[in-house]
């Protein structure tokens, strides 16, 4: 899964400290989060979205395949 938080950080001049510190979780979970290495819970999909007022859609980016069912 892609990501948008590490362009909305940065449009928000937030590190990923800062960003960790508001949805409650480690630097290094934002870390992983941003480079595909964890998906996150639905719960912090959700803060993560609101930190950056945007929707979960328009900040996690699912390939297709990742989708499919087969």
């Amino acid at each position: 899964m892609k990501t948008r938080i590490k362009e909305l950080r940065a449009r928000d001049s937030l590190t990923q400290a800062d960003l960790a510190k508001k949805v409650g979780v480690r630097r290094e979970t934002i870390s992983f989060v941003e480079n595909g290495e964890y998906n996150p819970s639905l719960l912090l999909a959700k803060r993560i979205a609101h930190v950056f007022g945007e929707a979960i859609e328009e900040i996690f980016i699912f390939e297709e395949s990742e989708l499919a069912l087969d």
